[in-house]
């Protein structure tokens, strides 16, 4: 799809939302000045992704997969605020920074972000698409879904650093080791000099909707301080999960 296509979509999508009312493709034209041939091939490829839906009458309207995505976007700037003053009570102990993973449709990013005391921040961007195969994130919620899990297995697995895991039998080893663990590791394998730590948060459902993620420089990555870290994590994760209306049930692993 072009880029002004792509643009287009959202155009539609912001027109159909303040105007509150399905509209047909006359209307729509003319409020966005768009030729009729390529309106109605744009309308078309957003009915069948389930993007709009029409009715009878033609009429076109916001279709469930827009709702869906637009209550997730609320959950998660709700969870955001749920998670902030746990996540900085959890940089302050440990001292490295940390941040809070979320899921996005089959994309996982980063929502939030909380320096530690380290001299050397890393600087990993919010909002910005990451890794399923190599970042402990990733690898978390896909070892927590199994839709997830089959899609990375099946697309490409790029070596971004020496430690990459890149063979889907080794990678689906992992993600059965992630589920008996409770908690995901990535040990330099998205980024040379960085070890990061995953602890899913769970919803009323027991859903995975977030993750706590912790990332340590290499060289503080000594057992030592991964057995002193680990538990702050869990009790951060438990504390935005009781927000949430989640019991753990007990100690976690």
């Amino acid at each position: 799809m072009s880029p002004d296509r792509y643009l287009r979509t959202f155009d539609i999508l912001k027109l159909l939302a303040e105007r509150g009312a399905p509209m047909r493709l006359t209307e729509i034209k003319q409020a966005l000045d768009l030729p009729v041939s390529s309106l109605h091939n744009i309308l078309k490829t957003m009915v069948t992704a389930e993007v709009l839906t029409v009715d009878d009458g033609l009429r076109y309207a916001i279709g469930p997969r827009t709702v869906s995505l637009a209550l997730r976007t609320v959950q998660s700037l709700d969870l955001r605020t749920l998670a902030r003053k746990p996540l900085r009570d959890l940089a302050r102990e440990v001292g490295d920074d940390v941040y809070l993973g979320l899921r996005v449709g089959r994309r996982v990013i980063y929502a939030d972000r909380v320096l530690g005391n380290q001299r050397i921040s890393l600087d990993i961007r919010l909002g910005e698409s990451l890794m399923l195969h190599c970042t402990a994130t990733g690898k978390l919620f896909a070892a927590f879904d199994e839709a997830l899990a089959a899609q990375v297995l099946a697309g490409k697995l790029p070596k971004l650093t020496a430690s990459t895991l890149t063979d889907p039998r080794k990678l689906q080893k992992e993600f059965a080791h992630i589920r008996e663990a409770g908690y995901s590791r990535s040990d330099q394998e998205a980024m040379d000099g960085v070890v990061g730590y995953a602890i899913p948060i769970r919803a009323g459902s027991g859903e995975v909707v977030a993750a706590v993620h912790v990332s340590v420089l290499a060289t503080r990555a000594t057992p030592a301080h991964e057995r002193a870290m680990l538990p702050a994590a869990r009790a951060c994760a438990a504390q935005v999960e009781k927000q949430l209306g989640h019991e753990s049930g007990g100690m976690r692993r």
